[in-house]
């Protein structure tokens, strides 16, 4: 007696079973891509929140090195008001892109440092450094406080 439940062929769904002949499956197994995404989709959603998190940091007052003020090199200085002054003289963002891009051109570069009042806006100083990486300055240190002993 034969109980299964098959094809009208008899032959039923299952790979060539009863003397049929193989046949090629064209369709993919999409059930381990699903289990796949699934898992990653998880790993996403937990590690997301994570990583944009923003933690409140005081800024550091240490220098990793020591930076020499040389005759040579380029200081900018920004003040909490907003104004920048290039080696101890007020510029505009105009006349500070002219210097820059001249001091560019020598040979080797001069070093520009850049000094920021605490309480200085970011934008201000991001502005500066938008005008170094114009005019082609190489190196740009940031100078902070020393801190008290």
């Amino acid at each position: 007696m034969n109980l299964h439940m098959g094809s009208p062929r008899g032959g039923g769904d299952y790979g060539g079973y009863e003397g049929e002949e193989n046949e090629v499956v064209s369709e993919i197994n999409t059930t381990p891509l699903v289990d796949i995404m699934l898992v990653l989709l998880i790993i996403f959603l937990i590690t997301i929140p994570v990583a944009t998190r923003t933690v409140k940091l005081d800024l550091p007052t240490r220098l990793s090195h020591l930076t020499l003020v040389k005759p040579g090199n380029i200081v900018l200085a920004v003040t909490k008001s907003g104004e920048t002054y290039l080696n101890e003289q007020l510029v505009n963002h105009d006349e500070l892109t002219a210097y820059l891009k001249k001091a560019a051109t020598f040979n080797p570069q001069p070093q520009v440092q850049i000094r920021g009042d605490s309480k200085a806006n970011y934008g201000m100083v991001g502005q500066l450094m938008q005008a170094c990486q114009q005019a082609g300055i190489v190196r740009v240190d940031f100078i902070t406080q020393p801190p008290p002993r």
